[in-house]
């Protein structure tokens, strides 16, 4: 089985936003984007450490989708920090990423926000870098 590939960090980030949205439905694996229009599903298995997920970085670029890194912290299996979470609650994903077509503006543009609302932008990438390397790590595959 193919190894998922590392995630933009900004993904970890709109994976936290997810939760804090409560767009994440564990019990019946489906993830709402953020412009709430469309609906991923998520396939686990963990004795194989294997997951999938349909959504556009994962189909299309290879690597670990924010669905998929969102159902994995909401199951023990990926770090959660429910502060940091908090901290990304309502962004609007999908507008920003298509205003800036670029993941270190999108960046650029969640810490200014983040940040306005008084929280630390470095405990909040430390946390995402420590998110990426335990999916490193745990190097899971490509279910289908």
């Amino acid at each position: 089985m193919e190894i998922w590939k590392l995630p933009p960090r900004v993904k970890v980030l709109e994976a936290l936003s997810a939760i804090a949205d409560g767009r994440v439905d564990v019990k019946n694996k489906r993830v709402i984007s953020s412009a709430r229009d469309r609906e991923y599903v998520i396939e686990y298995d963990k004795e194989k450490n294997a997951i999938f997920s349909n959504d556009n970085g994962s189909i299309y670029r290879g690597y670990l989708g924010y669905p998929a890194i969102a159902y994995l912290m909401l199951i023990g299996e990926l770090p959660f920090n429910e502060k940091i979470s908090q901290a990304l609650k309502g962004i609007p994903w999908r507008k920003i990423n298509q205003l800036f077509k670029n993941y270190e503006k999108v960046e650029k543009y969640i810490k200014e926000k983040v940040e306005a609302k008084g929280y630390n932008w470095e405990d909040i990438i430390k946390f995402a870098n420590k998110v990426l390397e335990e999916i490193k790590k745990k190097k899971f595959k490509k279910l289908r």
